[in-house]
């Protein structure tokens, strides 16, 4: 940058310091380019504007406890650009600028750069990895995949086919939102995905109704699924949030006269990749998982896409995991087998 700024500035600078890469305009506004690699050199200056340059791989406190407070006395101006690293704080900056007044975001790709070839861009998409030409050419949010999922071919259904089903409801709990207490894109949904699961071992997923809730909220939520589908079995995750939610369930079975069956469903001292991925992988892969179309289907994608990168959340995907531990599909109920075991002493029994 120093030889783009001497190239603009031009004859109005005044001094300039090579060595700290600091010019003197005149009337005596300075242009400083400083390094974020080590954060307390930045302490101690008066602002009136920023440029936070490739935001998304500095650490977080260089703009929240250093530069953000130098701009304060001169209400000083901001801007952060860069290409994205997954969805960092730079992610979370993005789509906190729709939450506050005078902040705005912008979102350009190496299409919108009028100095970059078509053809150059194509090249590009043509011999990069997926995940490199969409972070680094469409500026695009995503994370790193390990393509456990391959999303584009998930199978989406309508109206289920007829036939008989069990329906199982398996939940996920985030937590209980406060009353009054806004929505936040860093805090995880709770989810519910409700599955109608056939004798052939398909699992039709009705619906996964998802959102942050308090703790009526979501007995609520949980109790109108049930009543609604009817589930053969309904399951929740084990922990302070299932033990939460029990007590009030069980005072609207009794006000209600209609009485559920609640288990409490465990990690089996699995790590959640490995749980589901054990669980939704090889369904997937074998076209036994099938997604009706809903408002739900765009998270549920983003989330599977994404798996199982920790910046992004994973809500949808672990509630629909949890039926693993539910449906018990009778595979061999046609085999006529016989127990050909015959006890060689009666008293002793073997």
């Amino acid at each position: 940058m120093w030889d783009v700024l001497w190239e603009i500035a031009g004859d109005i600078i005044e001094h300039q310091n090579i060595n700290n890469l600091e010019l003197t305009l005149a009337g005596g506004n300075k242009i400083y380019l400083k390094g974020s690699d080590r954060p307390d050199t930045l302490r101690g200056v008066s602002l009136k504007h920023l440029v936070l340059d490739e935001y998304a791989f500095m650490k977080p406190d260089v703009w929240e406890n250093i530069l953000r407070p130098a701009l304060s006395d001169q209400q000083g101006t901001m801007i952060a650009i860069g290409t994205p690293e997954g969805r960092n704080h730079f992610y979370d900056m993005y789509l906190g600028a729709d939450t506050f007044e005078n902040w705005s975001s912008f979102h350009f790709t190496s299409f919108d750069n009028p100095l970059v070839k078509r053809e150059e861009i194509e090249h590009a998409r043509n011999t990069l990895p997926n995940y490199a030409f969409q972070q680094e050419y469409m500026a695009s949010f995503d994370a790193k995949t390990q393509g456990h999922f391959n999303v584009e071919d998930f199978d989406y259904y309508e109206k289920r086919p007829p036939g008989n089903y069990d329906v199982y409801i398996g939940i996920d709990l985030a937590g209980f939102k406060q009353q009054g207490q806004r929505r936040t894109k860093k805090r995880d949904d709770s989810a519910l995905s409700v599955v109608y699961v056939n004798g052939e071992g398909h699992w039709y997923v009705e619906d996964i109704i998802h959102g942050q809730w308090s703790l009526d909220e979501t007995c609520e939520k949980i109790f109108r699924a049930v009543e609604t589908h009817r589930p053969r079995s309904t399951g929740i995750e084990k922990g302070i949030a299932q033990q939460a939610v029990f007590s009030p369930l069980k005072d609207m079975m009794r006000r209600t006269s209609r009485v559920f069956n609640l288990e409490a469903l465990t990690h089996g001292n699995q790590k959640k990749s490995d749980r589901v991925l054990w669980a939704l992988a090889g369904r997937f892969e074998n076209n036994l998982i099938h997604l009706k179309k809903g408002d739900w289907n765009r998270q549920f994608e983003d989330e599977a896409g994404n798996f199982p990168s920790v910046l992004v959340h994973d809500d949808l995907i672990d509630s629909l995991s949890y039926v693993d531990q539910l449906a018990q599909v009778p595979y061999f109920s046609h085999l006529d087998l016989q127990d050909d075991y015959e006890a060689l002493d009666m008293v002793a029994g073997y």
